[in-house]
């Protein structure tokens, strides 16, 4: 069943619709006849140059996909290298704006010192000036009358202090000159820099020198640093050591990516010895057949003038064929010859060259390698350095911890735990039990419990390079009385090494001071500090009740 609004039409034009049909009559049977003859041959026509058409368009397209396959093959490693290029330009960019800004700081220095050297000047002029007229009254002195030798004593005392302080300033003059002189080397040296920079990619080699002369001067802190160094030098020096694992993570991309460009030349040059290799035996053997040729034509003539034209002349008649068939030979021969073309005589010389980059670039690879195994050796010492220092660190502050813990808890036990096997990586877990309850997280104490294991941390901490005075900010803010006691004979022992300002609202802490000072406000928005003596009060106390 047609749908609504379709219509089919038959081949002697007539009309079909869904609910009618449409009958066409021509003008005559014959003429209709014809007409759609005609009107078939040409759509069969149509319908072949269509066909046509349509598999010419595949075929174009199949072409146009090759050649879009083509090209994009050769424009990979040309994009690859223009990469490559563009990150070696802008680091060597960077290196050059750095070394810029390095010398116009320098410059700025050295007009800087230049200045300072022009008010030097000035200040010696003036000061031989002074001098000068300070000589003349001292002329003047001599020539007066006794009476006035004091004056004279003193006007020469002056000169005294001014010739010293002439020579200080033509030390600083002299000072000023040296470090102008030293600015300008420095300048020039800039410069210089920034000259070699411009004709030098080479931006590997000067990574990875940069980061062996870092290794070396965080070993030689790690060298330096105490063992009882605090835990805020350790994490400085993990922040270090992260910086420089990154900037070694950068040189191990950078080398990959010369390894990369290493074996990708290689490639090449296995590729050109390949094709090389059989245009050079076809050329030796070439040469040996033109050898050859050329030995039997001489051989050929050398016996040809030996013999007498009459007899070849003979046999020419009688249809002897063979120099016929010597002379197709040779000419067959020479088409050969013609056929492999010109002999490429730079062969051997673009081998060598290739031999000599293959060479170059063999040593620049065992240099990278020497230099990544001498930066891990580095690494890996550092590394041990850092896993002892940080080792002993932790089992100072454990030790101590588990001396602070039952002084302010009055029993128990606490310790520090490592979340993962290696140091340098994991985290710290403090682990505690106060007396009378099981061993838990700190996370699972109550307010004061946390105050008190946070206290017995800090002090297990200070405790490794104790300070001459220690400041704590109501410490004693979630403590009951007991704890609060626990607390003050604490301090009040480790007030014999270190002084002890702290700031408190609690009586009992209040008590353990030698000296209060209280803020008032006597008057709204006057504040006033009132310093009291606990000592000094008690005595008043005492002979006041003396007195009475």
């Amino acid at each position: 069943r047609l749908p609504a609004g379709a219509w089919l039409v038959t081949p002697q034009g007539h009309l079909v619709g869904a609910h009618s049909v449409l009958f066409h009559a021509p003008d005559s049977q014959v003429h209709g006849v014809l007409a759609r003859q005609r009107e078939i041959e040409r759509l069969q026509q149509e319908a072949q140059q269509q066909a046509a058409a349509l598999e010419q368009g595949k075929q174009l397209a199949t072409q146009a996909e090759e050649t879009y396959h083509a090209i994009e093959s050769r424009i990979a490693p040309l994009r690859m290298s223009g990469s490559d290029l563009q990150q070696r330009q802008h680091g060597v960019q960077m290196q050059i704006l750095k070394l810029t800004q390095a010398n116009e700081r320098s410059q700025e220095r050295a007009a800087q010192i230049a200045h300072e050297l022009q008010e030097l000047a000035e200040q010696v002029a003036t000061e031989e000036y002074q001098q000068q007229e300070i000589a003349e009254c001292m002329e003047a002195q001599r020539e007066s009358m006794a009476a006035q030798q004091a004056e004279a004593e003193e006007a020469r005392l002056q000169a005294a202090a001014q010739e010293s302080a002439l020579r200080q300033q033509r030390e600083r003059v002299q000072k000023a000159q040296h470090e102008l002189q030293e600015a300008r080397f420095y300048s020039k040296t800039c410069a210089e820099k920034i000259s070699d920079l411009d004709h030098n990619l080479k931006q590997i080699g000067l990574t990875l020198a940069q980061l062996e002369q870092s290794l070396e001067q965080s070993r030689d802190e790690l060298a330096h640093l105490d063992d009882s160094a605090s835990k805020q030098q350790l994490q400085e020096v993990l922040q270090q050591r992260h910086s420089r694992e990154q900037a070694l993570a950068e040189a191990r991309n950078a080398l990959e990516f010369a390894t990369l460009n290493l074996n990708k030349l290689e490639q090449e040059r296995m590729s050109c010895e390949q094709k090389l290799s059989p245009l050079r035996d076809k050329a030796n053997e070439l040469l040996l057949k033109e050898q050859e040729a050329r030995l039997h034509f001489e051989q050929w003539a050398e016996q040809l003038n030996g013999v007498d034209e009459a007899p070849l002349l003979l046999l020419l008649e009688k249809g002897n064929a063979r120099p016929n068939a010597l002379q197709a030979e040779l000419n067959r021969l020479n088409e050969e010859i013609a056929a492999l073309g010109a002999v490429n005589l730079a062969a051997l010389e673009e081998l060598q060259a290739a031999q000599e980059r293959k060479s170059y670039l063999d040593a620049q690879a065992k240099d990278l390698t020497e230099a990544m195994e001498t930066l891990e050796g580095a690494i890996r010492r550092i590394d041990k350095e850092s896993r002892d220092l940080l080792m002993a660190t932790y089992d100072q502050v454990n030790r101590h911890l588990s001396e602070m813990f039952p002084v302010l808890f009055g029993g128990g036990e606490a310790r520090l735990v490592l979340t993962g096997e290696e140091i340098l990586d994991s985290g710290v877990q403090v682990m505690a039990q106060p007396p009378g309850k099981k061993n838990a997280s700190i996370h699972l104490m109550s307010g004061g419990e946390k105050a008190l294991t946070a206290i017995a941390l800090v002090f297990s901490l200070f405790q490794l390079n104790p300070a001459p005075f220690c400041l704590l900010d109501e410490v004693d803010a979630p403590l009951d009385d007991t704890n609060t006691e626990r607390l003050c004979k604490l301090i009040q022992k480790m007030a014999q090494n270190t002084q002890f300002i702290f700031i408190s609202h609690n009586k009992l802490t209040m008590e353990l001071a030698q000296q209060l000072v209280g803020v008032t406000m006597q008057e709204r928005g006057v504040s006033h500090v009132v310093a009291v003596d606990i000592e000094e009060a008690l005595r008043l106390r005492d002979d006041s009740t003396i007195a009475a």
